[in-house]
């Protein structure tokens, strides 16, 4: 299993972001958004972003470790774009294909660092009825490196 971070971005479509999520949720990662509100919430026939930004591991689950924790960048159904992370095994994401040039990788690089956040966005559409998987997910805006 590759574990050096690759400086890219790669786009997958909605369902393909539904199975990244539905991953991480059942090897237990703990960076990613629930399936049932990306379910609800995406654009169904978007392209969404994943920029690797470090490697997280685990000494004590060695059988998902290492983790690639992505920054995301995410259509919702109101054709915004929203910021989120998601941790990903290596592995699957070699398995995206590799499609976008490298001008336009570096726009979305800057489309996620002037993203809303999800719980920010979930509150202004819903105020009081964010869901998130992480309760300090601002926090984690501010520092996506930490576990």
């Amino acid at each position: 299993m590759a574990s050096a971070l690759p400086r890219t971005v790669r786009a997958v479509g909605t369902d393909q972001l539904l199975d990244l999520e539905q991953e991480a949720a059942t090897y237990g990662f703990s960076r990613r958004l629930p399936v049932d509100w990306l379910q609800e919430h995406l654009a169904a026939e978007a392209t969404h972003y994943l920029f690797p930004t470090l490697v997280h591991r685990l000494s004590h689950r060695p059988e998902v470790s290492p983790q690639w924790r992505c920054q995301l960048l995410l259509t919702v159904s109101t054709g915004e774009q929203i910021w989120g992370l998601l941790d990903v095994l290596p592995d699957t994401f070699d398995r995206i294909p590799e499609t976008l040039d490298v001008a336009a990788k570096k726009e979305i690089v800057s489309c996620i660092e002037h993203a809303v956040t999800q719980r920010e966005w979930a509150e202004r559409m819903q105020p009081g009825k964010a869901q998130l998987t992480a309760s300090a997910q601002d926090a984690e805006r501010e520092n996506p490196h930490a576990p």
